[in-house]
């Protein structure tokens, strides 16, 4: 990747992007904290960037790639989780529509 399209390390919170073309950028270890996007991201990469607290609304991040992520306490809502894989995930505590994961696992493997 082109250094042109890098972001290494700025501080960047409480920037707004609007209708901005960020395709194939670089973020590594950004501060983005407050900032606002409404823009293209396509084949963006983030590396090191703490996006705690975000809000995603009306995103479309089909064929990302998501690896050591945490989204301990993290809400999904209305997800379309079709053709997904999660692989070696910490699943203690999760639910899905209320309930445990670990109680469909265990109900799952009664059944095999």
């Amino acid at each position: 990747m082109s250094n042109e399209n890098s972001f290494d390390g700025p501080q960047m919170q409480n920037c707004e992007f609007t209708k901005a073309d960020m395709s194939n950028a670089n973020f590594d270890g950004v501060q983005l904290s407050g900032a606002k996007f409404w823009a293209v991201l396509e084949n963006a990469s983030f590396t090191d960037t703490n996006l705690a607290s975000a809000i995603f609304d009306d995103v479309n991040l089909g064929s990302s790639h998501f690896n050591n992520i945490n989204l301990a306490g993290a809400r999904f809502t209305n997800i379309n989780f079709s053709d997904a894989s999660i692989r070696e995930a910490n699943l203690e505590g999760m639910r899905i529509d209320g309930v445990l994961v670990s109680d469909l696992f265990a109900a799952y493997n009664k059944t095999r």
